[in-house]
């Protein structure tokens, strides 16, 4: 290595940097209580009937005393962490450093700012007992996706992943149904299309999230070895049998 390159531009550097980004996180988040991920665009105006769904089904979820967590920016995340905040309840934003686009909503009253997509997407993950997905973009479906196979792989616990939006999922659904169950080698299985529920009814959605609530609190107070199931390195569970929440219904 030259002697004028800067270290801190170079790879092992760059680790402790997303080491820090874990132990900031885990210190922001680790006294939220029962929390819900909630996703969405960030290019949804304020006319838009889904910023208006977000903000009522934030306030009922923080009127209940759950945390709702967003990645901080404009449009369905700001919805979200402006009913949380109007449902006094904790309003999380986990801001990600963008080039363009992000910029901060001001109703968050707990901010944790990320470089790293990978650790951002970890708080998401690991202090949410329900993901919410509204219409959204390329990050949105990220993060669709990323519970799917998470819950797939047995990676993560069963949790509820719930799709407000019946017209705008309803494709993507179609499509999964005809092309990666259809042929003579489908890529998933047909019982993968049940980790997840589509619903235009927020008290529905409320119902789902606080079931799954009442089963987190059920599996801490079980005795010591009741729980068979060994806890991976990444603080998920493997192993866990699937549990159906809420009812299946055909788009």
């Amino acid at each position: 290595m030259s002697e004028t390159t800067d270290f801190t531009n170079q790879d092992p550097w760059r680790v402790f940097r997303i080491m820090s980004e874990f132990v900031e996180g885990f210190e922001t988040m680790s006294d939220i209580g029962p929390a819900v991920s909630v996703f969405g665009s960030a290019r949804a105006p304020r006319s838009d009937p889904y910023y208006a769904k977000a903000r009522q089904l934030s306030r009922m979820l923080a009127e209940r005393g759950f945390a709702v967590i967003t990645g901080g920016g404009p449009g369905i995340m700001e919805a979200a962490n402006r009913g949380a905040a109007e449902g006094k309840g904790t309003s999380v934003a986990l801001n990600i450093d963008l080039p363009h686009e992000q910029v901060a909503n001001r109703y968050a009253n707990r901010r944790q700012d990320f470089r790293y997509f990978l650790a951002r997407l970890m708080m998401f993950v690991k202090y949410a007992c329900a993901f919410v997905c509204f219409p959204g973009g390329f990050g949105t479906l990220h993060e669709f996706f990323n519970s799917m196979t998470l819950i797939q792989t047995g990676k993560s616990e069963r949790f509820p992943v719930i799709l407000i939006g019946r017209r705008y999922w309803g494709g993507l659904i179609r499509w999964a149904r005809r092309t990666l169950l259809s042929g003579p080698y489908p890529k998933i299985s047909p019982e993968d299309l049940e980790l997840f529920c589509i619903t235009e009814d927020l008290k529905e959605a409320v119902r789902i999230i606080e079931g799954a609530r009442e089963l987190e609190t059920c599996r801490k107070i079980l005795p010591p070895g009741v729980h068979a199931h060994s806890p991976t390195a990444e603080g998920t569970v493997m192993g866990q049998p699937a549990r159906v929440y809420g009812r299946r219904r055909k788009v």
